[in-house]
């Protein structure tokens, strides 16, 4: 039994519709989460479930579209020319909100750690789909929409990801 409880969640992301919902805001983002599926293990590529944290919030103060490489702004703002350029880069735009697991042996700790796999949600080019699964395990926001979400939520906002649907 968790020591949590969805009334108390700032997000919630529902895998099975591919959808983040902001329940005090009574406002929801379609999203794209891991093409993998749906699991804790480290190295799998999949988006982890549970509860969780927002760690760390990078990328404030950057313009829409910036581009990030190991949380760090590069300077560079993401455009087709540049898509052309590195066309195997997995562009993570505009913000980063940097998720932590909460339960230890599950998604916290070794093996399954969300943080240590850098889990994050994180804006991705406009031309990417949404609303089906084709991340690295992180989850994908169009950037206007997670420029927002940033703004609305708190280093520490309680995050719950489920796959099972979430009646909203």
């Amino acid at each position: 039994m968790s020591q949590w409880n969805l009334e108390q969640a700032d997000i919630l992301v529902d895998l099975a519709a591919q959808q983040l919902y902001l329940p005090r805001f009574g406002k929801s983002y379609p999203v794209s989460t891991g093409k993998n599926g749906i699991g804790e293990q480290e190295n799998s590529g999949k988006t982890p479930r549970g509860w969780h944290k927002v760690a760390e919030k990078i990328g404030a103060d950057t313009p829409l579209n910036s581009v990030f490489i190991a949380r760090q702004a590069t300077g560079e703002v993401y455009s087709e020319e540049l898509a052309q350029q590195f066309p195997n880069r997995d562009w993570i735009l505009t913000r980063i909100l940097w998720l932590s697991g909460l339960e230890e042996g599950f998604n916290c700790g070794e093996g399954c750690d969300t943080y240590k796999r850098y889990i994050y949600i994180h804006g991705t080019p406009d031309t990417e789909p949404m609303g089906i699964p084709e991340s690295h395990g992180c989850i994908r926001m169009r950037n206007i929409d997670l420029v927002e979400l940033f703004e609305l939520v708190d280093e520490n906002a309680l995050v719950y990801i489920s796959e099972q649907p979430l009646a909203k």
